[in-house]
């Protein structure tokens, strides 16, 4: 049976290859062997489409980062191993395919990577699921560093081979008075043994590339040729903050007619567009759905009453912040000038949305004349969900307390998850086949069978592969660094990686000032137990002055140590460029300690902090988001917390009485470490504007709160670095713990959850 499948795949290559260029697979060219199969795959996942008799979601996002798709679809698809072999007979290597396909730009950050993962999902349980958004061209932006900061230049991924189809559909949005046309690109969406679903994705053909200029800038006013350029256009002014409006309203409006023709080709009548639809919004970015599907089934003549009961018994929105700032609201003289036709409708409702309460802090439209998309996301869809069990209870208590009051019954929780096949078996081979010899391959489709580890929590011999494993990974990270920027990493040193967007609520600054006082301790003899290499990954949005101030002192910081003898022994700070999905998938198996130190309250969940636990990394990190979650399977001894509670934290904020001058003042520890980064060591390699202005920040705002933290994260990052020195073996079994317990942070089961109780597809 293995031969024949073995033949039956070198003749389909054969076949795609005659087409390309006549070679026989021994003497074609690694280009010509990769679009041989992406065509072949793009067939098999064609074939694994099924039609669609019930209920069938939409998940709109303004991010997919879906990472490459070459080896995640062969994975899916069951070839992979099969198709390694073909060419590895012809005398080729999958891995250099690999490395020809460009990374799709269509996300940043843990919202992207969410999605993408709940879309594995849904094609794994074989749920029908669609995901609906934009084709930007250059996404958020390139990464690389010059002179020690962030330079963004933009990243032509389009260049390569394209897996998403153009069709002949394209639907027509009327913005600021213009009407442009939406075309339609569908992407297929592979399940793991299931079904093949679609990420539609729309764009212009008016769309430009050669307009950028400089960087990343362009005319942001020059609507048909920008539109797509950019994930999150520069929002520092007006133009970029319409130009963002432009972007939504494309999305919704051309996912909403694509909505409702799919629909109505199955048999709906409109009135019961509930029974055939379901639509989840996430985050708030696609909140204009709301009005615009309103608006469409008026115009088809649905009356408004109505029409606002079937969206809401349609829709349901995702809650990603806690952060009041990053709940869109937009003053209603930009939506007057992008999508006049959407105001008549969100004033009905925000009058609608007054006859329920008389509390002005739920308003649609607030006294200033802000509109709050999460305000029209809550009253009019019939489920809001957090994404951590933290967070979800924040949302209640504090946040959306008023909302919680008037609506209780919408209120859910749905703890996010990752897809194991893209962050176990793609990214970490060597262990995906340890786990395969010791339980079986179950854990592939049904990720708690991962708790039958715990059988071998005391045998050596299995602790001690998981450490060669890890040592491996190591090796293969400082190969790949080498190759990329140079670098070359201690392997035999622990590795503590903080790999995230760059924000500072999620506190690399306090990995900073860590970093700073050892950097002192090394100087007076007080040697670490063992070498440390530090690791970031993380873009700061370019109009985020403060983030980019905070990479800069720390490839500052790591030019000051790599030029000295003394320190580089013992410490290496390494900053990887344009962090995303493959990136990351170099990292984490490499990882021995996992940085999550958001302050607490503030991460809604995080998603990496679970990648790494499955990896066999041990946690160090504060009680928020799922890291509480994650403390609660693998107990205290195995997660090292640190830090402030949630409620402290809350109650700190409520009573505003902190001041970081008096921690500044009060402590010689973090006095030395926040007067170094405008010291002579840092001057010689790093900006006095950039340096001072984040050493400012740090002694007359801090707003995140790091310095309280501070003395709590010295500790028990120094406990963990000497657990993982004098106890080795104990460490591998704590590790081995962390793989066994991450199988409730499937997607699969949050998938399963939203199903059960929000979607109910098929």
């Amino acid at each position: 049976m293995k031969a024949n499948t073995l033949t039956f795949i070198q003749t389909k290559l054969k076949e795609e290859l005659t087409v390309l260029s006549r070679k026989p697979l021994s003497e074609a060219t690694d280009e010509e062997l990769y679009l041989a199969l992406l065509t072949y795959v793009q067939q098999r996942s064609e074939s694994k489409k099924e039609t669609v008799k019930g209920r069938k979601l939409y998940y709109i996002s303004a991010e997919f980062l879906i990472g490459k798709l070459l080896s995640n679809n062969l994975i899916n698809l069951g070839l992979y191993d099969d198709v390694r072999a073909v060419l590895a007979d012809a005398g080729k290597d999958l891995a250099a395919l690999e490395e020809l396909e460009q990374e799709p730009s269509l996300g940043n950050g843990g919202l992207g990577r969410l999605a993408a993962c709940f879309l594995d999902s849904l094609a794994t349980l074989d749920l029908p699921g669609d995901g609906i958004g934009l084709r930007y061209h250059c996404g958020l932006f390139h990464q690389n560093f010059r002179d020690n900061l962030q330079n963004e230049t933009p990243d032509y991924w389009l260049s390569g081979a394209d897996w998403a189809e153009r069709t002949n559909i394209a639907y027509p949005v009327t913005l600021a008075g213009t009407t442009y046309l939406a075309r339609l690109y569908r992407l297929a969406v592979t399940g793991y043994g299931g079904r093949t679903n679609t990420l539609n994705l729309f764009d212009l053909d008016t769309v430009d590339e050669s307009v950028i200029k400089e960087g990343i800038s362009f005319d942001k006013r020059n609507t048909p040729q920008n539109l797509t350029l950019f994930l999150y256009p520069d929002d520092s002014d007006d133009d970029g903050r319409l130009l963002r409006i432009y972007q939504q309203y494309l999305m919704v409006s051309a996912g909403a007619q694509l909505i409702l023709d799919e629909c109505e080709a199955r048999g709906c009548n409109l009135h019961d567009l509930a029974d055939y639809a379901a639509i989840q919004i996430n985050d708030t970015h696609p909140s204009m759905v709301i009005p615009e599907l309103i608006r469409l089934l008026t115009e088809k003549g649905v009356a408004f009453e109505e029409a606002v009961q079937i969206v809401t018994d349609t829709c349901a929105y995702t809650n990603h912040t806690i952060l009041a700032e990053a709940l869109e609201k937009w003053p209603r003289s930009y939506l007057e000038q992008v999508v006049p036709q959407l105001l008549p409708i969100i004033e009905r409702l925000d009058a609608l949305a007054r006859t329920r309460t008389d509390d002005p802090k739920t308003a649609i439209i607030d006294e200033s004349g802000q509109i709050h998309m999460a305000h029209m996301d809550i009253h009019f869809t019939h489920s809001t969900n957090g994404v951590a069990a933290l967070h979800t209870e924040i949302l209640k208590n504090s946040e959306l307390n008023h909302f919680y009051r008037l609506y209780p019954e919408k209120f859910n929780n749905k703890t996010n998850g990752i897809t194991f096949r893209r962050w176990l078996l793609e990214c970490n081979p060597k262990l995906t086949a340890l786990i395969g010899e010791l339980i079986g391959d179950g854990f592939k489709k049904d990720a708690s069978e991962l708790e039958k580890l715990l059988a071998f929590e005391h045998d050596k011999n299995v602790l001690d592969k998981i450490a060669q494993i890890k040592k491996e990974n190591k090796l293969a990270l400082s190969d790949w660094l080498q190759h990329r920027q140079g670098v070359t990493l201690n392997t035999d040193a622990v590795f503590a990686i903080q790999s995230k967007r760059l924000h500072e609520y999620k506190r690399q600054q306090l990995n900073l000032l860590y970093l700073i006082h050892q950097y002192f301790e090394i100087k007076a003899g007080h040697l670490l137990c063992t070498p440390l290499v530090s690791i970031f990954g993380a873009k700061a949005a370019p109009a985020y002055t403060i983030a980019k101030d905070i990479i800069h002192a720390l490839l500052t910081l790591s030019e000051v140590v790599s030029a000295d003898p003394e320190v580089s022994k013992w410490l290496q700070i390494v900053f990887v460029e344009n962090y995303n999905v493959t990136a990351a998938e170099k990292m984490i198996p490499a990882c021995d300690i996992s940085e999550q130190i958001s302050l607490a309250s503030k991460e809604a969940s995080g998603t990496g902090n679970m990648k790494f636990m499955l990896n066999g990394a041990l946690t160090l990190g504060t009680m928020d988001g799922a890291n509480v979650e994650i403390a609660e399977r693998v107990g205290g001894d195995n997660i090292y917390i640190f830090g402030q509670s949630s409620s402290q934290v809350i109650d700190r904020y409520a009573k505003g009485d902190y001041c970081a001058k008096d921690w500044y003042e009060s402590d010689p520890n973090i006095r030395r470490a926040i007067d170094f980064l405008t010291g002579p060591q840092m001057q010689k390699y790093g900006c006095m504007e950039n340096l001072s202005r984040l050493r400012n920040e740090l002694i007359g705002k801090d707003w995140f709160q790091t310095l309280p933290d501070f003395n709590a994260y010295l500790v028990r990052k120094n406990q963990a670095i000497a657990d993982y020195t004098y106890n080795a073996s104990d460490w591998n079994r704590r590790a081995l713990i962390n793989i066994a317990k991450a199988g409730f942070f499937s997607s699969d089961r949050t998938i399963a959850e939203y199903n059960e109780e929000i979607w109910h597809l098929g």
